[in-house]
């Protein structure tokens, strides 16, 4: 059935079709008994629970950030058997992102490019809808865990890099008390000079100024810094050695890779589509080596949150061989779809 809409929604341009589905899902799961249906038929009931820094996850697959930037599409991930979503990546002011268009499908590949540049409602706006979710969850009588919220920042485009952790201050404290996790985004290849933050010295200053903050509050959040599959192994060691030292709750590994290497889809059609970050089916590998490489590397300190590549079971199996406590599907979900979570609980 999924591959027959999948070919009608890719007639239409990748953001477009995004916006179009989900915005008809959200339509359809306005009707009680529809939205049942959807639950039953996309939930794992016999998922297994996670246990992760602290956190209770109905079941280890999550979305990751940048298919529910604003916090729209909760009540409808949840539905489809999420165990957690990561909404961002949120910036302190509402910005339009990159000119369209700035998604991009590589069928071939089983990839996407993207080159969204951060595009959100800003901060403010984001975080009064994660307070109203919050409030229909605390009013809800299922015995169900609730959903999981992560909350990945990153700074505006215009901020200059020697002021980006007061963007990052900004996010944190404008969403300290709607999301149950941060994740801390320099990694994306999207926004002009941000992987500069991943050098050692300036990852210390934000991550610090935000651990110091975080010790402050009467409950701390987990802090999580996402990484991308592009670091040399010099770098991989400075994060994880930074990780140690201000007691990072863990990684998220990885983001999108500027790589373009042994891809079916030739060579004039990517040039066509130009820069952005890969994901999906070529990134796999890479992301799973990077797992097991920072499992080892920290002796297993550092939980590590997998995401790149996980289209199936097996692949999400591979995630958790190799170390990772939770893996995240996106694109994925994309070529997979709406069965992707319950697919992968029903083989874990």
């Amino acid at each position: 059935m999924y591959s027959f809409l999948r070919r009608i929604l890719f007639w239409l341009p990748a953001e477009t079709a995004h916006y179009f589905s989900m915005n008809c899902l959200q339509l359809v799961s306005s009707i009680p008994f529809i939205r049942n249906w959807i639950a039953r038929k996309f939930t794992d009931a016999n998922a297994r629970p996670v246990q992760a820094f602290g956190l209770p996850f109905r079941n280890a697959v999550g979305l990751a950030a940048g298919f529910d930037k604003n916090a729209r599409y909760l009540r409808e991930l949840e539905l489809l058997g999420f165990g957690f979503v990561e909404i961002g990546t949120v910036t302190p002011q509402p910005q339009d992102g990159n000119e369209k268009p700035r998604l991009f499908r590589l069928p071939k590949d089983k990839a996407l490019i993207n080159r969204m540049g951060f595009n959100n409602d800003g901060v403010k706006v984001v975080a009064e809808r994660l307070k109203n979710w919050r409030l229909l969850q605390e009013e809800r009588t299922s015995k169900t865990p609730r959903l999981i919220i992560g909350g990945n920042i990153g700074k505006n485009k215009v901020t200059p890099n020697e002021e980006a952790w007061k963007d990052y201050e900004i996010c944190f404290r404008e969403l300290f008390n709607v999301v149950d996790y941060f994740v801390v985004n320099v990694s994306s290849p999207n926004t002009p000079g941000l992987r500069a933050l991943q050098e050692k010295d300036a990852l210390h200053k934000i991550l610090s100024h935000l651990q110091t903050i975080n010790q402050q509050q009467p409950h701390p959040k987990p802090i999580f810094l996402k990484i991308a599959p592009d670091l040399n192994l010099e770098q991989v060691n400075d994060v994880v050695e930074l990780a140690r030292e201000i007691s990072l709750d863990g990684l998220v590994v990885s983001n999108t890779t500027i790589s373009r290497e042994q891809l079916v889809t030739s060579q004039p059609e990517l040039d066509a589509i130009g820069a952005g970050g890969l994901s999906g089916a070529p990134l796999r590998r890479r992301a799973t080596e990077l797992v097991d490489y920072i499992w080892k590397r920290s002796n297993g300190e550092i939980p590590v949150i997998a995401s790149g590549g996980i289209f199936s079971g097996a692949d999400a199996r591979e995630k958790l061989e190799a170390g990772a406590c939770l893996v995240q599907v996106w694109t994925g979900f994309i070529y997979v779809g709406p069965t992707i979570a319950k697919d992968i609980c029903k083989s874990l």
